[in-house]
C-alpha cells in the first residue's frame, strides 16, 4: 500500500507542475517545453516503477523487453509523424 500511495502522490505532483506552469504563464518557449517534457518522462518512470512494478521483475525480463519494443515503435511513429509534418511541402 505504501508503494501505491508514494506513486500516487508523485503522479499528482508531476501532473500539477505542468498545469501550474501553463495556466499561469510562468515559463514560455523552449523552457516551458523542456519542463513539460521532463515532467512527462518522470511521470512515465513513476508509472513504470510504482504501478507496473517493473523493478520487482524476476528473470527472464520479458516484460522489460516488450516495453523496450513498444517504446521503439512509439518513438518511430512519433518521429515519422513529426518528419512528415515538418517536410511535407505541397509543390504546385
Amino acid at each position: 500500500m505504501k508503494s501505491y500511495v508514494i506513486g500516487f502522490v508523485m503522479s499528482l505532483v508531476l501532473t500539477i507542475i505542468p498545469i501550474v506552469i501553463v495556466m499561469n504563464d510562468l515559463l514560455e518557449g523552449v523552457s516551458a517545453k523542456v519542463v513539460l517534457m521532463v515532467a512527462a518522462i518522470l511521470q512515465f518512470v513513476v508509472q513504470l516503477v510504482y504501478f507496473m512494478h517493473l523493478r520487482e521483475e524476476k528473470k527472464p525480463r520479458y516484460n522489460f523487453m516488450v516495453l523496450i519494443l513498444g517504446l521503439v515503435i512509439v518513438l518511430t511513429v512519433v518521429a515519422g509523424s513529426i518528419w512528415i509534418m515538418t517536410f511535407n511541402k505541397v509543390v504546385q
